[in-house]
């Protein structure tokens, strides 16, 4: 299933994709994408639904119904960096021996076609287009073989960056990472079931037309069961809580010379099975 939010922002409503690719409301089952919604006795039962007997929800979605963020209510924002052995090599930095873990806050969640805001005094802010994992059923310390049972879903993110926050202004990378506007999800929630392999995808983004980023998460270092179970062993894992598991090369940063966002582009990105996205950038 493709579950959704849509609507206006701050009041979006629960949803679901048809198989016309129409949304189909959800508000009389379930009060939102979220929490134990996710966990996964609930989403069996939602699988069990005739989608046509639920009321149609006026307007295309991504056209003229506006789609919020495809999970609400996220609790942790968990981010891995330099997954991709490609992109590891632009940034000019070792392969990571473990997953490297920042954060990226709640409050820069957004719909996955909302403008994306550059930061005032940001100089450098780029873009990453990456899978996201969306965690139902919770818990910790999972092995890897039990991880995926933890997984409610998959959904893109664009993991947007600051650079010089990021890496200039005092060490932490979570500066640069965590501006409001800074993580576009969705546009849709897809359950694990509906996804065959999370670790042969392709996903891109590019900006005005030109294709900057083209990989494939066979790529990824440490797959989406590692990244899960490893996550578990720090922290305790609710369900709703997103892990965005990194970017293949062709980022602004790593490009001679590097290429930045200045306002008034646009980035599209995708990953199969998942949509695409579509955002305006605009400067704070």
């Amino acid at each position: 299933m493709k579950f959704v939010r849509y609507g206006t922002k701050g009041a979006e409503k629960p949803g679901v994709i048809d198989q016309g690719g129409m949304v189909r409301d959800l508000s009389q089952i379930v009060g939102d994408i979220a929490g134990e919604v996710l966990v996964a006795d609930q989403l069996d039962r939602l699988k069990t639904l005739d989608l046509s007997d639920l009321p149609l929800v006026e307007g295309t979605p991504q056209e003229d119904l506006r789609l919020g963020a495809c999970v609400g209510g996220v609790g942790k924002f968990i981010c891995i960096g330099l997954n991709y052995a490609d992109h590891a090599a632009e940034a000019k930095l070792d392969l990571p021996k473990e997953p490297i873990i920042f954060n990226k806050w709640t409050s820069a969640i957004s719909g996955p076609d909302d403008d994306v805001e550059i930061p005032r005094g940001a100089e450098k802010t780029d873009w990453e287009v990456e899978l996201g994992i969306v965690i139902g059923t919770g818990g910790r310390y999972f092995s890897t073989e039990e991880a995926i049972d933890h997984v409610a879903g998959f959904c893109v993110v664009n993991d947007v960056s600051e650079r010089d926050f990021q890496l200039n202004r005092g060490g932490t990378w979570d500066k640069g990472k965590g501006h409001d506007t800074f993580g576009p999800l969705g546009p849709w929630m897809v359950t694990k079931d509906e996804i065959a392999d999370p670790a042969n995808l392709g996903l891109w983004l590019e900006v005005d037309g030109t294709r900057y980023q083209d990989g494939t998460t066979a790529n990824l270092i440490f797959d989406v069961p590692t990244l899960v179970s490893y996550c578990s062993q720090f922290m305790s894992l609710q369900p709703g809580d997103v892990i965005s598991t990194g970017t293949p090369a062709g980022v602004g940063m790593g490009l001679k010379p590097p290429v930045y966002l200045q306002g008034g582009e646009t980035m599209r990105l995708g990953i199969d099975g998942l949509g695409v996205q579509t955002q305006k950038v605009v400067r704070a």
